[in-house]
């Protein structure tokens, strides 16, 4: 596993800061089509409960709603959590997802979109996830690949050193290391599925985002032949 480590990155409250900075100054959000396509893929069902794990903005919570779940977002920014209460039918918490201020077994579905792999002990968010997930629930975990065909490798070809998106706390690693860490944490991995940044547009607004930016559109039809184990990110849909 490759770690990147920002100074001064030794407890909770080094990452929070940062994190407040972030989301004060530019934030973290991904297009609907993502937040959709990781709803769609645990199959849910309406009226379930939904906790997305390190929500940021809080839009996949918001989305989660609009399609007749009960979706509740954590995050350790305040200031993430102001910019996601502006939406008045979504509920969101301010904790930490290495200890989920949520009962045991109390969950039907859990998302973390790009989140472990930032945080001080994965392995640990990992049996947070596991612990709060119901028997017969599952869970859809978004983790980056330390050897992306259209991420790393080019990036380390021409700078040496694998790409850091500016957040306290960075990891990589291959699909069978985080096969293997959600493994031993307390879930079962059932399906993974390839991501290359660039996703089946899911909305009109995204569909015509896509067509307009011709490079986003290439990239997109090339990432379709790209093999598994070399794709950017895996999708893992994960049961216990």
């Amino acid at each position: 596993m490759i770690e990147i480590r920002h100074p001064g990155i030794e407890k909770l409250l080094d990452s929070t800061s940062v994190y407040d900075d972030i989301y004060q100054k530019k934030g973290i959000l991904h297009r609907d089509s993502l937040y959709l396509l990781i709803i769609k893929f645990l199959k849910p069902q309406q009226n379930k409960l939904l906790l997305d794990v390190s929500c940021g903005e809080g839009r996949l919570v918001e989305l989660a709603n609009a399609m007749g779940l009960t979706a509740v977002g954590v995050d350790i920014s305040m200031a993430a959590l102001i910019k996601a209460r502006k939406d008045r039918f979504s509920s969101f918490v301010n904790g930490d997802g290495e200890n989920l201020p949520f009962e045991s077994h109390s969950v039907d579905y859990v998302t973390s979109v790009g989140s472990l792999e930032h945080y001080l002990e994965p392995a640990r968010g990992v049996r947070e996830i596991a612990r709060v997930l119901k028997p017969d629930g599952r869970a859809c975990l978004l983790l980056p690949n330390a050897f992306g065909l259209l991420g790393n490798i080019p990036y380390v070809a021409r700078h040496g050193e694998v790409f850091d998106d500016g957040q306290p706390l960075q990891r990589y690693a291959t699909r069978k290391t985080w096969e293997k860490m959600i493994s031993e944490n307390g879930l079962r991995v059932s399906k993974v599925i390839p991501y290359n940044e660039i996703e089946i547009p899911e909305t009109y607004r995204d569909a015509i985002w896509l067509l307009s930016h011709p490079r986003k559109l290439f990239r997109f039809l090339i990432s379709r032949l790209i093999p598994i184990n070399l794709c950017n990110h895996f999708i893992f849909i994960c049961t216990l």
